[in-house]
């Protein structure tokens, strides 16, 4: 578990100026990013030594060339106003595979080239043609591992987290969450059904689901998500919106997964009880829900937990793990978030740090507050996870007033 509660003011103050740079940065990676993903993987594979023979350097390069204009193409049809599941499938294997060969193409292109170099491994022409076969052989072994791990059911990844201030009568409260199911293109209504019955052998008092629930309108998507109507919980089932039902209506996902009988916690809390002790269960909006332009979505934690007893403690749903800051001012004992992936594509995580605190897993933060960041349970996108497996999380809360 991660402390993070001495962090020094002066490291902070010094690391903002260059998060601020590398954020500023990031607003032109849509321009630049698809340039490079696939630029820097035909001259590695195809111009540095390898002397192919004409044709397999002129059809190499067709490829290149067409997979640069083509993933952009497909990426806008398929996630811009015409929303064409089959484009965006192409569009979004396109960028996975990219990535996934842009990455080796840069590690094996300098440390496998060095390492040949450095043992003496045939001429110069024979090393880059052994870089370039173990560039091509890494990356389609991955990204075929990679799309079994994003189409199974997750493995369920099973905790205890100490609550100090829960009471005896709640130690034992098991907590299920999933997270980022991201209902899209790929039609998943069976893996749907797998999930949620999975989640029912773990008998749950508590079934959370911290947003992010699909790429499309509840309307578009509605039998991906109907098997969430499943779920048992012997409490309460409970849900919060993340970014992505801000991109397709949030206000839909919000009414039906109302429908399908879970909980809408919309900056509002209710009690969980047991044992003559209680338990708040608290849930905000997105933090993007104010931009949105939707009347009443915003992400208001004082109004969630508006007529709370103080002294109870506080289980909290935000989906993203940034929200952390105002949970530890507010005292919050657990929040529970999503929106990372884990970074689902290695090494992406990188990137994601940028942008939040806390990556997966349990982490500190103040003097109370505990955050558990799940990696997702389905992906978003490219229909790949490499090196971030997904996850169905069982929590099991912890009194430290039980003997």
């Amino acid at each position: 578990m991660t402390d993070t509660s001495n962090a020094r003011p002066a490291e902070g103050e010094a690391q903002a100026p260059r998060q601020s740079r590398l954020l500023r940065l990031m607003r032109y990676l849509p321009l630049i990013a698809p340039v490079l993903l696939w630029a820097v993987p035909c001259w590695v594979l195809l111009f540095t030594g390898q002397h192919w023979p004409l044709p397999v350097t002129v059809a190499g390069t067709a490829l290149f060339v067409l997979g640069l204009a083509a993933m952009p193409l497909a990426m806008m049809r398929g996630h811009g106003r015409r929303q064409q599941d089959r484009a965006a499938i192409i569009g979004d294997t396109l960028l996975g595979g990219s990535w996934v060969l842009f990455t080796w193409s840069v590690l094996l292109g300098i440390l496998l080239r060095l390492a040949l170099t450095v043992a003496g491994v045939g001429q110069s022409e024979d090393r880059a043609r052994i870089v370039t076969w173990a560039v091509l052989g890494v990356s389609a072994a991955l990204l075929v591992w990679g799309y079994v791990e994003a189409r199974r059911v997750p493995r369920v990844r099973r905790l205890d987290v100490p609550l100090p201030r829960l009471g005896a009568g709640l130690d034992g409260l098991r907590v299920v969450l999933i997270t980022d199911t991201h209902y899209g293109p790929l039609d998943r209504a069976r893996w749907s059904a797998r999930v949620c019955e999975t989640v029912n052998t773990l008998e749950a008092d508590l079934v959370c689901h911290t947003g992010d629930i699909a790429d499309g309108t509840a309307e578009r998507r509605r039998a991906q998500a109907t098997p969430l109507a499943t779920v048992r919980a012997t409490e309460a089932r409970v849900y919060v919106t993340g970014n992505h039902e801000y991109y397709s209506e949030a206000q839909g996902w919000v009414d039906l997964m109302d429908e399908l009988g879970w909980e809408p916690l919309r900056n509002r809390h209710l009690l969980l009880e047991r044992g003559g002790d209680t338990l708040v269960v608290a849930g905000v909006d997105d933090v993007t829900a104010e931009s949105s332009g939707l009347v009443g979505h915003r992400a208001h934690l004082a109004g969630a937990l508006d007529g709370a007893d103080p002294e109870l403690p506080v289980l909290l749903l935000a989906h993203q793990p940034k929200f952390v800051d105002r949970a530890a001012a507010a005292g919050i004992d657990l929040q529970l978030s999503g929106h990372t992936h884990g970074g689902q594509i290695w090494p992406f995580h990188h990137l994601v740090r940028l942008d939040q605190p806390a990556l997966a897993g349990l982490s500190r933060h103040g003097a109370r507050t505990l955050l558990y960041t799940s990696r997702g349970t389905g992906f978003w996108g490219p229909p790949f996870r490499v090196f971030a497996p997904s996850e169905i999380t069982l929590l099991v809360l912890r009194s430290a007033q039980q003997r």
